[in-house]
């Protein structure tokens, strides 16, 4: 043990060096053969342990993130490719299913994309094609950040869903970039667009080998078979990306309670007393799941505690992410964003905020409100969302007599 904490404790000193190397103007080739010294016998839940430490000493995420090119450089050719013994439908099995299905679009949308430059009329439609089809990788990463980071998180591993959500942003913004550009395209755009889909497909092959060469086999030595079915059970609810698993899988020894983040759950069937009226509680559930409307509750703490299951939901919800820090729950970009408005609902700067904005074919209204008890301590937020485009096109009355 004392020479694990030893070796460990040297590689991170390392490590720290090639950062700073990196931030001074080091390219990635002239810090990777230190690197690959460094990680040659290494496990990749050493490294995510490593880089955990740095990032819990202070040192920002940017500059860890840094390494993620010399990681990549290094990977391709380093560790090995997780292959565990894992039956159909274990969520890590599932995930490298569609890596492989994911592998094969991209495969057949370079090789398309090389006839694209010869005769782009004659391809284009097909190259829209696979575009679209590219933009299943979205419910790959949903199901990456909204149910496996969380269960990382309670093991303390933070480390990969504050870099490796960013990346999987990037990706995203990539797809709708690119997208836009086919749908809109003109034979003055041709190389661009080349460049463009090759960086896409680069990046989402990069995001492949940083999952099953760090990411996963981490998860698999930290996560309980528990979790993992409760990952699994999640799973269908965000939907998968180019395949349908089998779920074969289930766990040896299932000890699942009646809870979601670790308190019981009361199952009584009695009667809940409002100011207003009685409800019981699954009427109380029945009511909020029938609403037209995204309800999500953070309690004072900035713990989720509860979320709307409503069937046409605008944002993707897990069970998982019950208990979860609220900063947990969004892109690193976008988190000092998120506890700035948090901090003035908190304080009563302010009671609520609004935002509005084009998702798909939604014009979605959102609207974070402070509660407070009845001597107007605060006691959490409300985020309410609405799809408010069928509203716009109302006009004139519709009476009940009518």
């Amino acid at each position: 043990m004392t020479e694990l904490l030893t070796n460990r404790e040297y590689r991170k000193k390392k490590i720290k060096e090639i950062i700073l190397e990196l931030h001074q103007g080091k390219s990635v080739a002239e810090v990777k053969g230190k690197f690959e010294e460094l990680v040659k016998d290494i496990a990749p839940e050493e490294l995510s342990a490593v880089e955990q430490e740095l990032i819990n000493e202070g040192l920002p995420v940017e500059e860890v993130r840094r390494l993620c090119d010399v990681h990549l450089e290094v990977f391709k050719k380093g560790l090995k490719t997780l292959e565990p013994e894992l039956k159909p439908g274990h969520p890590i099995h599932t995930f490298q299913l569609e890596n492989r299905a994911i592998e094969k679009l991209v495969a057949e949308t370079r090789n398309l994309r090389d006839t694209f430059k010869s005769n782009p009329a004659e391809h284009l439609n097909k190259l829209r094609e696979n575009i679209n089809l590219l933009f299943d990788v979205e419910k790959h990463y949903l199901r990456k950040e909204n149910l496996l980071f969380p269960f990382l998180e309670k093991y303390e591993i933070t480390g990969p869903s504050k870099i490796m959500w960013s990346h999987d942003d990037e990706i995203k913004a990539l797809l709708k970039e690119v997208k836009k550009m086919a749908a809109a395209y003109r034979p003055d755009m041709k190389t661009q667009l080349e460049e463009k889909l090759e960086i896409l497909c680069t990046k989402i092959m990069d995001m492949i080998t940083k999952e099953e060469k760090v990411l996963f086999p981490t998860a698999l030595k930290v996560l309980t078979e528990d979790e993992w079915y409760r990952i699994m059970e999640d799973s269908a609810e965000i939907g998968y990306c180019l395949i349908e698993p089998k779920n074969e899988w289930r766990p040896v020894n299932l000890n699942v309670s009646g809870s979601v983040d670790g308190t019981p759950v009361d199952h009584s069937k009695g009667y809940l007393k409002f100011d207003t009226g009685v409800l019981t509680p699954k009427e109380v559930s029945l009511i909020f799941n029938h609403l037209p409307v995204d309800i999500t509750f953070v309690d004072k703490e900035g713990i989720v505690k509860y979320f709307s299951a409503n069937k046409d939901r605008i944002f993707v919800r897990a069970r998982s992410i019950i208990g979860r820090k609220v900063e947990n729950c969004h892109p690193p970009e976008s988190v000092h964003v998120v506890e700035k408005i948090v901090e003035e609902l908190a304080s009563g700067k302010k009671d609520w905020e609004d935002f509005w904005l084009h998702l798909g074919d939604k014009y979605v209204f959102i609207r974070f409100i402070a509660i407070r008890d009845e001597q107007g301590k605060f006691a959490g937020v409300v985020e309410f969302a609405h799809d408010i485009k069928p509203y716009r096109a109302i006009s004139g009355e519709k009476r009940i007599a009518d």
